[in-house]
């Protein structure tokens, strides 16, 4: 059975995920384009941070940032290799549009790289209604970053 629950991101279970994230995000992308956060950053009061697990062992993590009453930002969305295929990414991306939404916050917005390695993850986000919009927050123009934006339905109270 898979769980998503909000986690502490700082935990020695999670060692290998934050790892695994932080390979791929350097993999092939410059220092000065990289906007991972690391572990303890993604503990600041205003991120939501989440882990997938199966059968107890981690598999999965996201999170989301607040940045002001009506934006959040996706953060550190990472599914092992060895699990991929399954379907978890779209699952994880799923539960935290979901928790932003209960949240009370109407628009997303991510940023992921450009590259060829990063076409999978780009492919979900549209798939899920992503649509590509200028640099946010304080994010700049950069050639190795894609900046996406989705606007989320206003929750009908009945």
């Amino acid at each position: 059975m898979i769980t998503i629950l909000r986690e502490h991101p700082v935990q020695e279970n999670l060692a290998l995920l934050h790892k695994r994230h932080f390979d791929a995000m350097h993999a092939d992308t410059p220092p000065g384009s990289i906007h991972m956060l690391p572990p303890d950053a993604l503990a600041a009061p205003q991120i939501r941070f989440f882990v997938m697990r199966e059968e107890g062992r981690a598999i999965g993590m996201g999170a989301w940032n607040r940045h002001g009453p009506d934006l959040a930002e996706l953060k550190s969305m990472h599914v092992l290799y060895e699990e991929r295929g399954r379907g978890l990414a779209r699952m994880m991306l799923r539960h935290l549009l979901a928790d932003v939404a209960e949240a009370g916050i109407r628009e997303v917005r991510l940023e992921t790289g450009a590259q060829a390695s990063f076409q999978v993850a780009r492919s979900l986000y549209e798939t899920e209604g992503f649509t590509r919009c200028a640099p946010f927050a304080d994010y700049t123009l950069d050639p190795m970053s894609v900046y996406m934006a989705l606007s989320l339905p206003v929750a009908v109270k009945t």
